[in-house]
């Protein structure tokens, strides 16, 4: 119940309304913002979640600093990097309502563990997988020829005694 006195003021000025701050009022109303990397950090989730995610602290070209998710397994990213930001919070990790987008600027879609599921979600395309798997087997110290591999006895006489004799 008011008091006489806040009726009185109520009459005159009427009530005003909370003004409702957007969430994404970094980004100014635009879809992506461009910004360079200023500090990346590990972060631990809010309670029943345990992990270790990835965050950067980015500094917008307008002038406005935000926490941004970096998306993917094992990412590379270093300070000064240009990434490109757009909204969308992480549920489990309290102030970062920021994601970064894969494949623009410095932040590549490259990983360190090769991804098959999921990937128009992350932006790798059937060709590019290929391509880092091609890139993975030269760097690697296993090589092999596929001839090697289709070998067979030549006598087969000689591996009789491995065959299972079964009576019924």
């Amino acid at each position: 119940m008011s008091t006489i006195h806040q009726a009185a003021s109520l009459k005159n000025k009427g009530r005003r309304k909370k003004k409702r701050l957007n969430a994404l009022r970094s980004l100014f109303n635009s879809p992506q913002k461009k910004g360079t990397v200023f500090k990346c950090r590990i972060m631990t989730p809010k309670k029943p979640n345990s992990a270790k995610r990835k965050i950067a602290k980015v500094k917008l070209s307008n002038r406005f600093y935000i926490l941004a998710k970096i998306k993917g397994k094992g990412p590379f990213l270093n300070k000064h990097a240009s990434v490109l930001v757009c909204g969308g919070r992480a549920n489990d990790l309290p102030g970062v309502r920021y994601n970064m987008v894969k494949g623009k600027f410095d932040f590549t879609w490259k990983e360190q563990f090769w991804r098959m599921h999921s990937r128009s979600k992350y932006g790798i395309k059937w060709d590019d997988y290929f391509a880092v798997l091609d890139d993975k087997l030269e760097e690697s110290d296993f090589d092999f020829e596929y001839d090697e591999l289709d070998y067979e006895p030549d006598n087969k006489s000689e591996n009789s005694d491995f065959e299972a004799k079964v009576d019924i």
